[in-house]
Protein backbone atom coordinates (compact mmCIF):
# COMPACT_ATOMS: atom_id res chain seq x y z
CA UNK A 1 0.00 0.00 0.00
CA UNK A 2 1.15 3.49 -0.63
CA UNK A 3 1.96 6.13 1.95
CA UNK A 4 -1.17 8.21 1.20
CA UNK A 5 -3.30 5.43 2.62
CA UNK A 6 -1.38 5.38 5.90
CA UNK A 7 -1.43 9.17 6.19
CA UNK A 8 -5.19 9.19 5.61
CA UNK A 9 -5.66 6.41 8.15
CA UNK A 10 -3.56 8.27 10.71
CA UNK A 11 -5.51 11.50 10.20
CA UNK A 12 -8.84 9.71 10.52
CA UNK A 13 -7.64 8.04 13.71
CA UNK A 14 -6.54 11.35 15.21
CA UNK A 15 -9.79 13.11 14.33
CA UNK A 16 -11.90 10.27 15.73
CA UNK A 17 -9.81 10.14 18.88
CA UNK A 18 -10.04 13.91 19.41
CA UNK A 19 -13.81 13.91 18.99
CA UNK A 20 -14.10 11.31 21.75
CA UNK A 21 -11.44 12.59 24.13
CA UNK A 22 -11.86 16.36 24.01
CA UNK A 23 -15.30 16.48 25.65
CA UNK A 24 -14.06 14.26 28.48
CA UNK A 25 -10.98 16.37 29.11
CA UNK A 26 -12.50 19.84 28.60
CA UNK A 27 -15.83 19.46 30.38
CA UNK A 28 -15.22 18.55 34.00
CA UNK A 29 -18.29 20.07 35.65
CA UNK A 30 -21.88 18.94 35.39
CA UNK A 31 -23.71 20.55 32.48
CA UNK A 32 -26.51 22.69 33.91
CA UNK A 33 -27.82 24.31 30.74
CA UNK A 34 -31.16 22.64 30.03
CA UNK A 35 -30.89 23.10 26.26
CA UNK A 36 -27.47 21.43 26.04
CA UNK A 37 -28.63 18.62 28.36
CA UNK A 38 -31.71 18.11 26.22
CA UNK A 39 -29.58 18.03 23.07
CA UNK A 40 -27.16 15.50 24.58
CA UNK A 41 -30.03 13.37 25.83
CA UNK A 42 -31.38 12.83 22.31
CA UNK A 43 -28.06 12.30 20.51
CA UNK A 44 -28.03 8.47 20.91
CA UNK A 45 -31.60 8.14 19.62
CA UNK A 46 -30.94 10.34 16.61
CA UNK A 47 -27.70 8.51 15.82
CA UNK A 48 -29.43 5.13 15.98
CA UNK A 49 -32.25 6.38 13.77
CA UNK A 50 -29.88 7.82 11.19
CA UNK A 51 -27.95 4.56 11.00
CA UNK A 52 -30.94 2.19 10.84
CA UNK A 53 -33.38 4.11 8.63
CA UNK A 54 -31.44 3.66 5.36
CA UNK A 55 -30.78 0.02 6.23
CA UNK A 56 -34.51 -0.61 6.68
CA UNK A 57 -35.32 0.83 3.27
CA UNK A 58 -32.45 -0.87 1.43
CA UNK A 59 -32.61 -4.30 3.12
CA UNK A 60 -35.16 -5.70 0.69
CA UNK A 61 -35.19 -6.33 -3.05
CA UNK A 62 -37.24 -3.20 -3.63
CA UNK A 63 -37.30 0.07 -1.71
CA UNK A 64 -41.09 -0.02 -1.96
CA UNK A 65 -41.38 -3.14 0.17
CA UNK A 66 -38.94 -1.71 2.71
CA UNK A 67 -40.93 1.50 2.93
CA UNK A 68 -44.23 -0.33 3.29
CA UNK A 69 -42.76 -2.55 5.99
CA UNK A 70 -41.45 0.51 7.83
CA UNK A 71 -44.87 2.17 7.70
CA UNK A 72 -46.56 -1.03 8.88
CA UNK A 73 -44.03 -1.40 11.70
CA UNK A 74 -44.62 2.17 12.87
CA UNK A 75 -48.40 1.67 12.90
CA UNK A 76 -48.23 -1.69 14.70
CA UNK A 77 -45.69 -0.45 17.22
CA UNK A 78 -47.84 2.59 17.92
CA UNK A 79 -50.99 0.51 18.48
CA UNK A 80 -49.47 -2.51 20.22
CA UNK A 81 -45.92 -2.03 21.55
CA UNK A 82 -44.74 -5.62 21.18
CA UNK A 83 -41.44 -6.17 19.41
CA UNK A 84 -42.22 -9.69 18.20
CA UNK A 85 -45.55 -8.72 16.66
CA UNK A 86 -44.03 -5.62 15.07
CA UNK A 87 -41.18 -7.61 13.52
CA UNK A 88 -43.54 -10.35 12.35
CA UNK A 89 -45.90 -7.88 10.68
CA UNK A 90 -42.96 -6.17 8.97
CA UNK A 91 -41.67 -9.49 7.63
CA UNK A 92 -45.12 -10.46 6.39
CA UNK A 93 -45.54 -7.09 4.64
CA UNK A 94 -42.17 -7.49 2.92
CA UNK A 95 -42.99 -11.05 1.88
CA UNK A 96 -46.38 -10.13 0.41
CA UNK A 97 -45.06 -7.01 -1.27
CA UNK A 98 -42.14 -8.89 -2.83
CA UNK A 99 -44.57 -11.46 -4.27
CA UNK A 100 -46.39 -8.78 -6.23
CA UNK A 101 -43.49 -6.56 -7.25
Amino acid sequence: MNSKFYITLLLMTIVTYLIRVLPITLIRKEIKNKYIRSFLYYVPYVTLSVMTFPAIINATQSWISGTLALIAAIIVAWKKPNLFITAAVSCIVVFITELFI
